[in-house]
């Protein structure tokens, strides 16, 4: 009985000569497809060596499939923005880059086929073409599409590889003075002039004021309770939802001094329902941003404020009367609603009583600053 030859074992690759002297090199790829590389050689043994290398690769599983990432950039980057999640803000920020500043250049691109030569080329181009802080979010939007499409085995490599590119260095934001924060919110007039002053001594930002409703704000203690949010997108459309960051969630106690401003607005301005908005415009809607706006820079021209001096950058007053007032740096993130994981901040605590400290420290600062320059306060008025 004729005994059965042994089953030869399938080889991993092989390498043949092309007609044109060209060397070819295929091999079996893990789903077991028969593949060839990207690219002939010269001679046999580069041929040779480019299949072991694959072969170690694969058997490392580091292997790609070189056909994966043939995924059009345009299509991934519109489904990742879309899987993240994200608050209306920031989905609006990305896809605004996105229009702009990415897919001008990578629409038409396969994920594979972006290179670092490619996107330092792209950042060289939007560097002279827009404003630096732009380009910095822009790559960050684009090296974390990237980073995905690495995870996704889609690309061996996130090709987004320039240091610190995705840094901003704005530079230092100004700050008013005690006697510029009065003078603009004398400016804004009496149905404005407290979002002035939440800017300043809160200090909030402008779309927590926009959520701010009557059960928010207490007399006794003085405080505003900031749960939400409600920024106004480009359309106009005010998407009220979650604060910027978990410590945005927050009780701000005011200064005393404020005390009046508060029972005023209160009592003459504020929606009259029981849950009525704290601030709303002359026919009771909402506030917009664009009338607002128009407010905020004639008030801002009429106090003698450089242009670019925004009603956020109040906000830098706060921070600014908080540390000279005595508050630790873990007081003003509190107050501010910033969040920050760094060690030496864990061991620092910021309860309600200090905080009601540091509100009676900015209290007797702008006291003082007014009594400087002779104006009386609200409540001897």
């Amino acid at each position: 009985m004729a005994t059965r030859k042994p089953q030869r074992r399938r080889e991993f690759g092989t390498v043949r000569q092309l007609p044109s002297g060209r060397w070819q090199a295929r091999y079996w790829a893990p789903d077991g497809s028969r593949r060839t590389a990207p690219e002939t050689f010269s001679t046999r043994t580069d041929a040779q060596t480019w299949l072991t290398l694959t072969q170690a690769d694969i058997e490392r599983k580091h292997w790609v499939d070189p056909d994966a990432g043939a995924v059009n950039f345009a299509s991934y980057a519109v489904q990742w923005v879309e899987e993240r999640g994200l608050s209306a803000t920031t989905e609006e920020l990305y896809r605004r880059l996105l229009r702009l500043h990415l897919l001008p250049t990578f629409a038409s691109v396969n994920l594979d086929d972006i290179t670092p030569p490619g996107v330092r080329t792209w950042r060289a181009e939007r560097l002279e073409a827009t404003g630096a802080t732009t380009v910095a979010k822009s790559y960050r939007l684009l090296k974390a599409i990237m980073e995905t499409a690495a995870d996704d085995e889609l690309i061996r490599r996130n090709p987004c590889r320039i240091r610190g590119a995705g840094s901003e260095r704005a530079k230092e934001r100004p700050t008013a003075t005690v006697e510029q924060v009065d003078a603009l919110a004398d400016a804004m007039g009496p149905r404005w002039r407290l979002m002035v002053y939440f800017g300043a001594y809160g200090p909030m930002r402008p779309e927590e004021q926009a959520a701010l409703r009557r059960p928010d704000v207490t007399l006794e203690p003085l405080a505003a309770r900031i749960s939400d949010a409600a920024p106004e997108l480009t359309t106009g459309r005010r998407v009220e939802g979650d604060t910027k960051s978990t410590a945005g969630r927050r009780t701000v106690f005011l200064p005393a001094f404020l005390h009046i401003e508060v029972k005023r607005h209160l009592d003459w301005y504020a929606e009259k329902e029981p849950n009525g908005l704290l601030f709303v415009g002359e026919r009771g809607a909402p506030f917009r941003r664009s009338s607002f706006g128009r407010k905020w820079r004639r008030a801002r021209a009429k106090v003698g404020l450089p242009e670019d001096f925004r009603f956020y950058d109040l906000r830098h007053t706060g921070h600014t009367l908080s540390t000279q007032s005595g508050a630790t740096l873990k007081d003003t993130m509190v107050r501010a609603g910033q969040s920050s994981e760094k060690a030496a901040l864990i061991y620092q605590h910021s309860d309600g009583e200090r905080q009601r400290e540091v509100a009676g420290g900015i209290d007797a600062r702008v006291r003082a600053a007014r009594q400087r320059v002779g104006r009386p306060l609200a409540s001897e008025a």
